[in-house]
């Protein structure tokens, strides 16, 4: 349970082969706190563990994806010194870095403000898509803060040194429109197409192969730790591996055609 409150920070459910992550803090903008951070990972990987998930959504209620750690809670837990602050950083850092090891896709659905942590969620995730009048930014710089839920590791790996440090530097803001100019999110969509837009590519996800996306995303994150050499070596002996299994449930009929080709 939240500690502020005797509801949940987060909710989770599934429909279909979607497995849906709420941040449920609507009235403190989906702030985290210590709970949340627990939470976030204990959902995600109860939902990853349904064999019918294939891909996961994570939104904000009330109309924000995150606004980053829960002021009160930092001020409250910083008056008892290193040790009660350090869960508030260990269980967002945790939740956030189970996403890439997760066997199925995560999609950050972003609306509203994606700031400081909230943003850094974003990032985390395999996928992100936004909203055009989204407001995103690594504001941690504004308040004298350094980021802790993987910003000054994550972002510059996303973006370049320095679009990475002008941005954590200035705290300058960037619209949702920005953000996927800048490659931080797949898609943009004006605010009338966002539920859609979401929904559509959930559901697009969700009617393909679970171990197809697994495989795929553990090759990109295996290649990303690696040389170009040893990611190709990976990828051969995977697709070798792969196509040479069981095909049950996957489409080898539609992967080549009559002449070999992929189709």
């Amino acid at each position: 349970m939240d500690a502020n409150s005797a509801r949940p920070a987060v909710r989770t459910r599934t429909d279909g082969g979607v497995g849906h992550l709420l941040l449920d803090r609507p009235d403190a903008m989906n702030a985290i706190t210590v709970e949340l951070g627990d939470q976030l990972e204990r959902g995600l990987r109860e939902l990853a563990g349904d064999e019918a998930v294939r891909v996961i959504v994570i939104r904000g209620a009330g109309g924000n994806f995150s606004v980053g750690g829960d002021f009160n809670e930092v001020e409250r837990l910083r008056a008892s010194g290193p040790d009660a602050l350090a869960p508030l950083f260990v269980n967002f850092g945790m939740a956030c870095g189970a996403i890439a090891d997760l066997p199925v896709p995560v999609v950050a659905a972003v609306e509203g403000y994606a700031m400081a942590g909230g943003f850094e969620l974003m990032q985390a995730c395999d996928i992100a898509v936004v909203r055009s009048d989204a407001t995103i930014a690594d504001n941690h710089a504004n308040f004298g803060q350094v980021p802790g839920g993987g910003g000054s590791q994550r972002l510059p790996r996303l973006v370049g040194r320095q679009r990475a440090l002008g941005h954590i530097l200035s705290g300058d803001r960037l619209s949702g429109e920005q953000a996927a100019a800048w490659g931080l999110a797949y898609r943009c969509f004006e605010p009338d197409d966002f539920e859609q837009g979401v929904s559509e590519l959930a559901e697009q996800l969700a009617s393909k192969s679970r171990d197809a996306l697994g495989t795929i995303k553990r090759l990109v994150y295996d290649g990303l730790r690696t040389s170009l050499e040893d990611g190709l070596a990976t990828e051969l002996s995977t697709v070798i591996e792969h196509v040479s299994g069981d095909p049950a449930g996957d489409d080898i009929a539609g992967f080549t055609g009559s002449k070999g080709v992929r189709t």
